[in-house]
């Protein structure tokens, strides 16, 4: 059985959409259809591949390493301020 749905979306999200589908020779609603099926159930534990893993940790890693480097560089420019003598 199937069921059609109404989405209110971004023109230009819709647009980049059907230009991946296109590109892809799929059909917006096979894509979209496709992605749903892909959703773990909702009582399930969320279950990442190896590759979505290791970009999450990257991107984890890096937003600490920017988050560190700008408190020291905050901390450095306080210390210059505020020197004494």
């Amino acid at each position: 059985m199937q069921t059609e749905i109404i989405l209110s979306l971004d023109n230009e999200l819709v647009q980049k959409a059907d230009r991946w589908a296109k590109a892809h020779s799929v059909s917006l609603n096979d894509a979209i259809s496709t992605f749903l099926e892909q959703l773990p159930d909702p009582d399930q534990p969320l279950v990442l591949s190896s590759w979505t893993q290791s970009l999450v940790s990257n991107l984890t890693a890096s937003g600490e390493q920017s988050e560190n480097t700008l408190k020291e560089e905050y901390i450095d420019y306080l210390e210059e301020k505020y020197q004494c003598c």
